[in-house]
């Protein structure tokens, strides 16, 4: 199964049988109709991490569990789905942090991180803003245009060495950005392959770390 970061935020840029549809699994998350909201991802799981289009909270469904005080056995079949237990809603709080604070600990085993990638706080952040950097050069105008939210690289540090890239794909470029951990500790790399898929020799490679952003590799795909 492909790992996908939507980074959709803003509603305005998506057909309106897609809008209906994440609005209706924000729906039922935020009402905790827990049987309609995996049914939903059962069928969609690349929207396991999405928020509301148009939402303040960004909240994700996982997050909507943990406040809602989900069952376990919920919990863990977003998890199976694809759910980042290390995503944050906008006031920086992962799903885990949402239980703790409302009171619920039903599920915090399953909420738990898992973290299997060791790289310092403060150097993935770096690497972060890098990585950013990198993606707002090769298409900022669409980024603004539709609306995205850049993928956050601490959950990755969830995902083992040798996972498939995560996905994040840029409406409007016909293609997109590949990312991954190469190397963990305080050498961590990022690698980062992006291209448009209808214009040949566009594939770009960056390797990304604390240090800065480096090409390595150009004009392939």
């Amino acid at each position: 199964m492909t790992i996908v970061w939507d980074g959709v935020t803003d509603g305005s840029g998506l057909g309106e049988a897609d809008l209906s549809l994440r609005h209706r699994l924000a729906d039922a998350a935020k009402s905790y109709d827990w049987a309609t909201m995996l049914r939903m991802l059962r069928e969609h799981p690349d929207l396991v991490n999405t928020a509301r289009p148009g939402g303040a909270s960004l909240f994700a469904p996982l997050h909507q569990a943990a406040h809602g005080a989900a069952p376990e056995s919920v919990c863990e079949e977003l998890v199976q789905l694809g759910a980042w237990r290390m995503l944050e809603n906008a006031r920086g709080e992962r799903p885990i942090d949402v239980a703790d604070r409302c009171g619920h600990r039903r599920a915090i085993g399953v909420l738990r991180p898992t973290l299997v990638r060791e790289v310092p706080c403060g150097i993935l952040r770096v690497m972060q803003a890098h990585f950013h950097d990198v993606i707002r050069e090769r298409a900022d105008g669409l980024i603004r245009e539709a609306g995205l939210r850049l993928p956050p690289l601490a959950p990755l540090l969830e995902m083992p060495d040798g996972a498939r890239p995560v996905w994040f794909a840029v409406p409007g470029l016909y293609g997109g950005f590949a990312y991954h951990l190469r190397q963990d500790g305080v050498d961590a790399t990022l690698v980062a392959e992006s291209w448009c898929r209808v214009v040949e020799g566009s594939g770009q490679r960056h390797e990304i770390t604390s240090a800065g952003a480096r090409l390595v590799e150009e004009g392939f795909v």
